[in-house]
């Protein structure tokens, strides 16, 4: 399977600001189907360094649905962070430009099925955060979620306490046995892996669809990349050989 990816400028109302997209689509796609959308956070990371559509394509080679990639970059780590973190200012905007800029445009050009059950947000370390919260505050648009080695704090647990929805999500979630000290864009040194134990006894206890792992590593991308399959087969529920 050989699929096409191209660079995309899309400019953003909301945040002020031109993207450039980098958008998979899949052999023989056609305006004649449709497509389950996966919203890749540090998108050229995913696809640079966790060789997504190569998973991906093995995924579809393996019985799942047809699938397009939009991966987002961010600017810089100081854009990022007012991003994705949930504490920042820019939080919530960027919320709002994948739910009423990204995911409009992405089911117009490129077809994909307008359904939550069809789109999957993906994401590493504040990536995996970011996703989280924008289904939680959009629920009816976005209820598959990957985290790996989320950052988890008290805004995260408030906004799930405060959503009736997410125990029907279906959610995917590592963290790394190695992450008790992980160096953040904040210049601070924070322990990953005690508050993601205490998110996975919290959704456990809830939700319907959950997966949680620890993976053997730290908070890189040599120990993400490795899970990447096994996050797309939990969500499209396929067997790996």
């Amino acid at each position: 399977m050989d699929g096409t990816q191209q660079d995309i400028t899309f400019h953003s109302e909301i945040l002020d600001h031109s993207f450039d997209l980098r958008i998979y689509t899949p052999d023989g796609f056609t305006p004649m189907s449709t497509y389950h959308l996966i919203i890749a956070q540090d998108g050229k990371d995913y696809f640079r360094l966790g060789h997504l559509v190569r998973y991906a394509e093995r995924a579809m080679e393996e019985g799942a649905p047809d699938i397009v990639i939009a991966g987002v970059p961010y600017p810089s780590v100081r854009q990022r962070r007012n991003w994705y973190h949930p504490d920042e200012d820019g939080h919530n905007n960027y919320l709002q430009f994948m739910a009423s800029e990204l995911l409009p445009f992405m089911e117009k050009e490129y077809h994909t099925e307008p359904s939550p059950e069809a789109r999957t947000l993906l994401g590493d370390s504040l990536g995996g955060t970011v996703s989280l919260m924008a289904a939680l505050r959009y629920p009816n648009i976005f209820q598959r979620i990957v985290m790996h080695s989320p950052l988890v704090n008290e805004t995260v647990f408030s906004a799930l306490k405060n959503s009736e929805k997410w125990p029907t999500f279906t959610m995917y979630h590592t963290i790394g046995t190695e992450e008790q000290e992980v160096d953040t864009t904040a210049g601070t040194v924070e322990d990953f892996l005690k508050p993601n134990r205490e998110l996975y006894d919290y959704l456990s206890s809830k939700a319907s669809n959950y997966y949680y792992k620890e993976l053997e590593g730290g908070h890189l991308w040599k120990v993400w990349e490795q899970d990447v399959i096994h996050s797309l087969a939990y969500m499209f529920d396929i067997e790996l050989d």
